[in-house]
């Protein structure tokens, strides 16, 4: 090991860029779900646990989730069948 190491053209910051289109962030998730995603990116074979997160995230965003008024006129009708049918 060098006794004195020159870092005055050292930068700050990430090793890695971060390609276009994407944002690093700093989340907290439960150590549960962490560990079920590096399971299942293991269990695959390898890959990125991030790349199946975002994906899961993705996919809950396409569902097109109804809205409120959507939700309660179903809730109403869903009890109202189950009560007078």
């Amino acid at each position: 090991m060098k006794r004195q190491y020159d870092f005055s053209k050292g930068r700050r910051g990430a090793v890695a860029k971060v390609p276009p289109g994407k944002t690093r962030i700093t989340i907290r998730l439960d150590n549960d779900i962490l560990e079920w995603f590096r399971g299942r990116a293991h269990s695959e074979g390898g890959g990125n646990y991030q790349t199946m997160i975002n994906d899961a995230l993705r996919e809950y965003l396409g569902q097109g989730l109804e809205d409120l008024e959507d939700t309660l006129r179903r809730v109403v009708r869903e009890e109202l069948t189950r009560t007078v049918g």
